[in-house]
Formats: C-alpha cells, sequence, structure tokens
C-alpha cells in the first residue's frame, strides 16, 4: 500500500509539472501572438539603431519577413510571459522549500525579471547601438550596407538574450551561497580565470572591436565583483546565525546547570 501512495504522489508530481509547463507555454504563444500584430512597432524599435544612422533593412526570399516577425514575435513574447514562467517554475520548486525560504519566493522571482529585463535594455539601448553605430560608420560614406532583414533581426536577439542570462550572476550567486555551494574564498580563488572568460565570452558575443567587447565585459566583471561581494554577505550572516545559537545554547546549558 505504502509503494501505490508513493507511486500515485511521482503522478501527481508529474502531472503539475506538465500543468506548469502548459501554462507556461500558453502564456509565451498568447504574448507573442500580442506581440505579431503590434510587430510593426516592434521592429521600428529593433530597426532604431540602423535608421537612425540613415540606412534601412532588406529582405531577399519572399518568406523571409514572415519568419523573421514570427521569430521576433516569440522572442518578445517568452520575455514578456517570462514572470509567468519564473513563477510556474518555483511554483512546482516551492513545496520542497522550508518555511523561511518560502519568503524569498516573491522577491527572488521578481528581482530575477527585473535583472533580466535590466540585461537586455543595458544590451540594446547601450552596447548593441554603440556597437552598430561604431561599424557602420567605420565603413565609411563610399560603401553602402547591405543589411538584410531575417539577419539582422536574429543577431540582435542573439545578442541581446546571453545578457539578460549574465545578469542573474547575483542572484545565482546569492542563492548557491545560502545553500553552502560556493565561498567567497572559492570565488576569490577564480576570479582570474572569471576574467579570461568574460573577455572570451564577450569577443564572442560582440562585434569585432575592442570598444563593444569592453562595454560588455565590464559589466559583466562587475556583476562578477558583485557576486563576491554577496556571497561574503551571506557568509558573515550565516557566521552571526551560528554565534547567536551557540550564544543561546550555552545561556541554556548554564541555566540547567543552575
Amino acid at each position: 500500500m505504502a509503494e501505490t501512495n508513493k507511486e500515485l504522489t511521482v503522478v501527481e508530481h508529474l502531472a503539475e509539472l506538465r500543468r506548469a509547463l502548459v501554462i507556461s507555454a500558453l502564456s509565451i504563444v498568447v504574448c507573442a501572438i500580442g506581440f505579431f500584430f503590434a510587430r510593426e512597432l516592434v521592429l521600428a524599435v529593433i530597426k532604431e539603431p540602423v535608421t537612425s544612422l540613415g540606412h534601412d533593412l532588406q529582405f531577399l526570399g519572399v518568406t523571409e519577413p514572415v519568419m523573421t516577425f514570427l521569430r521576433l514575435s516569440l522572442f518578445m513574447g517568452f520575455v514578456a510571459a517570462l514572470p509567468i514562467v519564473l513563477w510556474q517554475i518555483w511554483g512546482f520548486i516551492l513545496p520542497a522549500l522550508k518555511r523561511e525560504e518560502k519568503k524569498y519566493f516573491t522577491l527572488f522571482v521578481v528581482l530575477s525579471y527585473l535583472a533580466f529585463i535590466v540585461g537586455i535594455c543595458f544590451a540594446f539601448f547601450v552596447v548593441y547601438r554603440f556597437g552598430i553605430a561604431f561599424l557602420l560608420r567605420f565603413a565609411g560614406e563610399e560603401l553602402v550596407p547591405m543589411l538584410t532583414l531575417g539577419n539582422y533581426v536574429s543577431f540582435t536577439i542573439t545578442f541581446m538574450m546571453p545578457f539578460g542570462l549574465v545578469f542573474q550572476l547575483p542572484l545565482a550567486a546569492y542563492l548557491l551561497a545560502r545553500l553552502g555551494i560556493i565561498s567567497r574564498q572559492l570565488m576569490i580563488k577564480i576570479r582570474k580565470h572569471a576574467l579570461l572568460v568574460i573577455v572570451i565570452i564577450s569577443a564572442m558575443l560582440t562585434p569585432a572591436d575592442i570598444l563593444t567587447c569592453l562595454l560588455l565585459a565590464t559589466p559583466m566583471y562587475s556583476l562578477f565583483e558583485l557576486s563576491v561581494w554577496i556571497v561574503g554577505l551571506v557568509e558573515r550572516r550565516k557566521a552571526k546565525a551560528r554565534e547567536a545559537a551557540e550564544r543561546e545554547a550555552e545561556e541554556e546549558d548554564e541555566t540547567l546547570q543552575q
């Protein structure tokens, strides 16, 4: 009978996971449909770094505009529906958390989404705009760029997405430090290696010039240093909590001995 209850519990967990995935997928599709109808407005914002310099986008294939708008709508739908997706994911994990950890559930979801949005906005409005302007002006006035719609939108999406993920680093560091997986000493030890990895990733994600590479590498390394400080703060709070618990235990022992 115990085995049957355990099996039912597993089935219930799978059903809950399926429900969370279905809700997440539907929310992305619904938001993507909404952005598809507003595709001209979204595209105007996306291509503004190019149009502000007097250039425009072209398309070569008959199906290129449709496929590009679908890709762009799915990306924007994912960004818009991300709070729902995060809520479903953490809602599935929530029953396994302790009472104290549940208090930070809503705050963590909100901060995670805000960090993702800040990362994408920083990527597009700072690094991307500067990089596109630099590269187009570097070509000179005699050369006319032929920018295709599909390649430009795909490159823009590929460029922005890693920024949203990188800006999650402080939150991930806080969570891993709370779980005791990482320590400040470990992060200081790998600081040089982290800097090398950050520079390599920045060079891969940005156009081939040193300025845009530095514009990506600088905030990434700053986030790493912020994560080191956060991990140290978590460790100090843990140490204070242990000292307080030890003092209480000693006081209780002294009271019992008296």
